[in-house]
């Protein structure tokens, strides 16, 4: 029963960051405000989209490849990019003077969380 459960929680964050992955190539000006993204020209926009598309379909592909492979080792990278997402937010409101992003924190960490919870029980053995 923890398998299904872990697999929904892990699977959800996974379907999610493709899409957001998706619309970043396919629709950035729809999605860059929410992120309080301005978005940009010439590189700055091939920056933003490479960039922004690559971190989220990365992390959607590699949690899918885990929960298909059941291989916990896909699971591990996904959680390390979140868990250092929320530490260089961290670091941008401490040292830079950016806004605390406190709820983004929050989910980061979360789902970092959960991802070693699939890694711990999804995994093979």
């Amino acid at each position: 029963m923890i398998k299904i459960i872990v697999r929904g929680l892990a699977g959800l964050p996974a379907v999610i960051f493709l899409v957001m992955g998706l619309r970043w190539l396919v629709n950035p000006a729809g999605i860059a405000p929410e992120f309080g993204v301005l978005l940009a020209s010439g590189l700055g926009l091939s920056a933003q989209v490479g960039l922004f598309s690559a971190f989220f379909l990365a992390l959607g592909l590699s949690i899918l490849t885990g929960l298909v492979t059941e291989r916990r080792v896909w699971f591990y990278a996904p959680a390390g990019l979140l868990l250092l997402t929320a530490m260089a937010r961290s670091l941008a409101y401490l040292v830079h003077n950016a806004a605390f992003a406190g709820s983004n924190i929050g989910t980061e960490l979360l789902v970092a969380g959960i991802l070693l919870l699939a890694a711990r029980y999804l995994g093979e053995r």
